[in-house]
């Protein structure tokens, strides 16, 4: 084919573009989002959330190759900075405090469903060591008095 048969023609890539300009348009951007969000549903519900583990993983070690550590350092930091600038350095204060709240929650649950476990056990007839009881120590070897060398 000469250049005066392809006069008019647009690739692939040009008619895709051009096509999702017309259904934003006429669609709007929100249009986008919502196919965006059943794809993503749908693709969670045949492969797992695993693969979006992985595919993840798989791109922040590409990005690490191409660009280095440092990058995430630098987007980290930029972030971090619009945040304070968006919602206020108590911004920080308050989602730390809650993130406290959950961890100490998360450990009493822990240590509930620990006891909850021992006594299960002790039901049964095995012998549950006491709460708050220490196991036996091991011996503890004391080092051999040394004389500085030459000082004999």
């Amino acid at each position: 084919m000469s250049d005066k048969d392809n006069k008019g023609s647009m690739t692939v890539a040009e008619a895709g573009r051009k096509g999702g300009e017309t259904v934003r348009n006429e669609r709007g951007r929100e249009f986008y989002e919502t196919i965006g969000r059943k794809g993503g549903a749908t693709v969670k519900a045949e492969r797992g959330r695993s693969f979006y583990e992985e595919i993840g993983r798989k791109g922040g070690e590409t990005v690490k190759a191409e660009r280095g550590a440092k990058f995430y350092e630098e987007i980290g930091k930029k972030g971090g900075d619009r945040v304070k600038a968006t919602r206020g350095p108590n911004f920080y204060e308050e989602i730390g405090r809650k993130g406290g709240q959950k961890v100490k929650k998360l450990i009493e649950e822990g240590k509930r469903a620990a006891r909850a476990a021992m006594d299960a056990q002790a039901a049964a007839g095995g012998a549950a060591p006491q709460e708050g009881a220490a196991a036996p120590a091991a011996p503890v070897a004391t080092p051999e008095p040394t004389t500085p060398s030459g000082n004999e």
